[in-house]
């Protein structure tokens, strides 16, 4: 039994091993890592990276990936902060930003699903498309001054911790039953391992392949709504190589690259993982290019690791 339950539960236990490995090795560098303020810090830089990565885990899961998460954030910032501007309330803007981003990932799924175009083809041009709005409609400015009020979506707190980490912490757990104990989430799911199949059984996969793009989508803008409120600031060129992060994380977590099966709770390591060592790069000093290249590694890494493990399972198979 319990061997059973190591071998399924293998890449959380080996990511909480690296976790604890990386938080010995940098609290002996420096005596500033375990603070509570450090610590703190680390949650908040990680809790709008670990909201869009929660919303690729779902996308893998159904056999693609989005390179357009990190320009969909930039547009819905931008237009988040248009409709403030242009004298909404921070709610009914808010919503607004929302709304673009479920409306693009729509785009992204009809698209995937209609034309049978590759999805990374399809996704890098859609990306492109998105960050050429957001630089047209600013003329490459950012846009600035919003109030304090609509600031404290990003910084306000509730005891000890900020609102972001409140939100990214609510979504972890209904992501849980949302993604294994739902339909939805088992055809998601499903989708990925074999999507021919899941048409011949009936199944209305078009819904699903578009649903999964929107929840990304929605996932995308709320993170835009967090930074934008957190810098008072909308810029074009946020969320820039912010889906190589979340699919970095992803995979490193232990969703196939190719789906069929999903890890919330690997996602979620992962993206702590790669923040404490960002936090740790920046306590030593260490240049963000190296932390660039590092999550660049972890990347290709992570994708060699998933293609032996579909190896050996055909293997094993045969």
């Amino acid at each position: 039994m319990m061997k059973k339950w190591m071998s399924k539960y293998s890449q959380q236990l080996f990511l909480s091993a690296v976790l604890l490995i990386i938080c010995a090795i940098l609290a002996g560098k420096s005596e500033y890592f375990f603070t509570w303020k450090n610590i703190r810090n680390i949650l908040e830089a990680a809790s709008y990276r670990m909201i869009l990565a929660v919303g690729m885990t779902f996308v893998i899961a159904s056999g693609v990936m989005d390179l357009s998460a990190g320009s969909i954030v930039s547009l819905c910032g931008v237009l988040t902060a248009l409709a403030l501007h242009g004298g909404m309330g921070i709610w009914a803007a808010v919503l607004t930003g929302i709304a673009a981003g479920g409306l693009m990932g729509a785009l992204n799924g009809a698209l995937i699903h209609c034309t049978g175009i590759n999805f990374f083809v399809l996704t890098l041009a859609s990306g492109g498309m998105l960050r050429g709005i957001s630089l047209m409609i600013t003329d490459g400015k950012p846009i600035t001054k919003f109030g304090k009020a609509f600031m404290q979506l990003g910084i306000g707190r509730i005891g000890e911790f900020q609102f972001p980490v409140l939100f990214a912490l609510t979504l972890i757990l209904l992501s849980f039953p949302l993604m294994f104990h739902v339909k939805w989430g088992n055809y998601v799911q499903a989708l990925g391992g074999s999507e021919t199949a899941l048409k011949r059984s009936g199944v209305r996969t078009g819904f699903y392949r578009i649903s999964v793009h929107v929840l990304l989508g929605i996932t995308a803008a709320v993170t835009a709504v967090i930074i934008t409120a957190r810098l008072n600031s909308a810029e074009p060129n946020a969320g820039m190589n912010m889906e190589l992060d979340a699919i970095t994380a992803v995979i490193m977590g232990g969703t196939p690259i190719r789906g069929g099966n999903a890890s919330i709770a690997g996602t979620v390591l992962a993206v702590l993982i790669l923040g404490i060592i960002r936090n740790g790069l920046t306590l030593l000093s260490v240049s963000s290019d190296f932390q660039q290249w590092v999550t660049g590694f972890l990347l290709l890494a992570s994708v060699l690791i998933s293609e032996i493990r579909v190896w050996n399972t055909r293997a094993l198979i045969k």
